[in-house]
């Protein structure tokens, strides 16, 4: 059977599980649409976290990533993990005592201010669109080459599947949805991976396999890949083009936007007790490292695979996959010297070959030329792994317009079944959105998705450690930091990633401190965290009653009071 026909047999099936647990866990309240009544099983809630964390970027485009940065991209691993760390120690099980619905919730309630719970809303709103964009992206890619069907046809066929199950079941189908959506995407993920490393290093894991020699020989595989990029003109691969602080800057960032999104820390609402919250929080590390630590080994693959494959061979004589991605305008060749032959090199005015980084966990299977089931596999996958974070992130825009501004602010007498009823359409406005973002994207997958770290950082993650752990800490200074460092980050994205308010994008020989877009969420959180903590020395201290919930949140469940002696 041919790629298209496994692709439409493999990913029919997947979407029919999708819709059918949908049915079965059809909302019925709105502690059921916000929060999955609060029962899921920590075990479970770990694998449907993972799914919603692993989203296109992960899946799609962070071995891309490291395949083209090498030892650069090394960052996302990093930083992408370690706030899974933050949020178990830091902010899981305190926020989960706290018992709220959302984050804008959290910090309504926590700073005693609508104009808190607003900006929290406009947080929220903000980095859940910044990072839909990439889902929907990744959504349409998938189906541009798979199904070859246009990319913003793609998007739409998405936007019809996450409707079903996001409107329908609220977190409850989205939780059971995305359990199904991790097993597909881990099983797409290491198969190929598995397959491939078995065929270049005869060592079946893949993790223990890019590190090895090559089959037959004597050569490690990174140091032919080092070679490789070498007679190209490329960096070698091992090594780092990034200043120390950008490295750090990026890590940083995307470890507090991670312990700071929305979508993710709603997830620890869902679990029946709070220590449930930190087992949650465990589990959901293991599932993730899963596909993690075997993203470098796919990078590493396809890297080698793609330069053998393209460099210096005749146009005429490349394989199907080759054509079959150049008419998805992914793969751009452009025969300068009219010799017919594909130069692939790091000068940009003698390089013939342009590709986008987004193809290279899709393409993959191809160029190493496995099963039709197994391209059509990770096709499946792509699309598991992108529309169970977009399904998170839907969720986190509904609730927030239905019970954070309609609910809470606007009409605070609205009954269950007319917020559900608003949920429902906040719902449908946020897949519409979503689909604008998914067919207008700004960026590839994995920098957009950086860029929503940047926003959750900036944001949210100052205003919810410092409710947590600092009793002093007043609505003006939450109101103020998030403000403020919401703004600066807009600012240096718009102007540094996006190229708008000037003539052109700004060099990287002009970013402040040397600091790229993807780790200036760093900068405007301690900029927020500063202005948070001298706003609020300088003003009212927040009412004895807020001060006693911040001490109760603190205190274990059973433990006594502190006595003095």
């Amino acid at each position: 059977m041919s790629v298209q026909l496994w692709t439409f047999i493999i990913v029919g099936l997947t979407f029919a599980i999708y819709i059918g647990i949908a049915i079965w866990s059809r909302a019925g309240s709105t502690k059921d649409f916000y929060i999955a009544g609060q029962g899921v099983h920590p075990t479970i809630n770990g694998m449907a976290t993972a799914a919603d964390w692993m989203s296109a970027a992960s899946f799609i485009s962070m071995a891309g990533l490291i395949s083209f940065m090498g030892y650069d991209g090394t960052v996302y691993l990093m930083g992408w993990t370690g706030g899974y760390v933050l949020l178990a120690l830091l902010l899981a099980p305190y926020l989960r005592k706290f018992g709220k619905f959302t984050v804008p919730d959290f910090i309504g309630d926590r700073y005693y201010s609508n104009v808190a719970r607003t900006v929290a809303v406009v947080a929220a709103i903000v980095v859940s669109f910044t990072y839909v964009a990439g889902q929907m992206r990744g959504v349409g890619v998938v189906f541009a080459r798979f199904l070859e069907v246009p990319i913003n046809t793609g998007v739409f066929i998405g936007m019809a599947i996450v409707f079903i199950y996001a409107v329908m079941g609220g977190m409850k189908g989205i939780t059971y949805t995305q359990v199904a959506q991790y097993c597909i995407l881990i099983f797409a993920y290491m198969v190929p991976a598995i397959f491939i490393s078995i065929t270049m290093t005869g060592n079946v894991i893949p993790q223990i396999g890019f590190i090895s020699t090559e089959a037959n020989t004597s050569v490690y595989l990174l140091e032919k890949l080092d070679m490789l990029h070498r007679e190209l003109g490329f960096a070698e691969y091992t090594s780092g083009s990034k200043s120390m602080l950008d490295v750090f800057a990026i890590t940083f960032a995307l470890m507090v936007g991670t312990a700071g999104l929305p979508h993710v820390i709603v997830r620890f609402f869902t679990v029946p007790k709070v220590e449930d919250a930190r087992k949650s929080a465990g589990w959901a590390l293991l599932f993730i490292a899963i596909l993690y630590t075997t993203a470098p080994a796919i990078a590493v693959f396809a890297r080698t695979n793609l330069i053998n494959t393209v460099s210096e061979k005749n146009y005429a004589e490349m394989p199907q996959w080759f054509k079959s991605w150049e008419g998805t305008g992914l793969i751009k060749f452009e025969d300068k010297n009219s010799d017919g032959k594909i130069q692939y090199v790091a000068d940009k005015d003698a390089n013939e070959l342009t590709i986008d980084r987004d193809i290279m966990v899709l393409a993959n299977p191809e160029i190493a030329n496995l099963p039709a089931w197994v391209i059509a596999l990770v096709a499946a996958g792509g699309l598991a792994a992108a529309l169970s974070t977009a399904a998170g992130l839907l969720l986190v825009i509904s609730t927030s317009l239905s019970h954070d501004l309609i609910k809470k602010q606007i009409k605070p007498d609205l009954s269950e079944k007319q917020e559900l009823m608003w949920a429902r359409i906040g719902a449908v406005f946020a897949v519409a959105v979503a689909g604008y973002f998914g067919i207008n994207p700004p960026g590839f997958v994995a920098a957009t998705v950086a860029l929503a770290f940047g926003f959750a950082a900036a944001s949210f993650f100052p205003a919810i450690i410092l409710g947590i752990f600092d009793k002093r800490m007043n609505r003006e200074g939450a109101i103020a930091g998030m403000s403020v460092g919401l703004i600066l980050m807009f600012f240096y994205m718009a102007v540094y990633k996006l190229g708008w308010f000037v003539e052109a994008t700004p060099p990287p020989s002009e970013w402040w401190f040397g600091i790229s877009p993807e780790g200036f969420g760093t900068v405007a959180m301690f900029v927020n965290l500063i202005i948070s903590l001298v706003v609020s020395r300088m003003t009212a201290a927040p009412p004895e009653d807020v001060q006693q919930i911040v001490e109760d949140i603190r205190i274990p469940r059973g433990a006594g009071a502190a006595q003095n002696h």
